[in-house]
């Protein structure tokens, strides 16, 4: 092995389509926690709560789902009235199922764009900023 540091890509994309998969494949319904203070977050702003807003990506609530590697994106009906979902991949804190809040939530990744709009987000926050411990999921609503 070379001394040299390999730069890797995001690996939350990744993550975030197994994680889709693996809630599906156990039959639970999928929920993603977004930032919306994040430059790019295209959502139903009268559902944004404390900056963030809870989302059902189950194939029975959106359609047209794609977790690029860049962006996660779907059409999605709110009170009635359909919209296209654009979220910045970075933009996506926690990925749970509804059922048992089984999934995994996000810190910030080395190399990763700092959010834009100068205050700190939950997303922004270094490693060393947390608390120890087992990790817990907090649903949202």
């Amino acid at each position: 092995m070379s001394d040299m540091t390999i730069a890797m890509t995001s690996s939350r994309p990744y993550l975030v389509r197994a994680l889709n998969e693996w809630i599906l494949d156990n039959d639970c319904t999928p929920y993603i926690v977004v930032d919306a203070g994040i430059q790019g977050v295209q959502v139903p702003t009268e559902h944004v709560a404390n900056g963030q807003i809870v989302l059902n990506i189950s194939p029975g609530a959106v359609r047209g789902l794609v977790i690029g590697n860049g962006a996660l994106e779907f059409s999605a009906r709110f009170g009635g009235v359909p919209m296209q979902v654009f979220i910045p991949l970075q933009a996506v804190m926690a990925i749970y199922a509804k059922e048992n809040g089984e999934g995994m939530v996000f810190g910030s990744e080395p190399g990763s764009p700092d959010p834009e709009g100068g205050g700190e987000h939950k997303s922004s926050r270094r490693a060393e900023d947390r608390p120890s411990g087992r990790p817990t999921l907090k649903v949202v609503k």
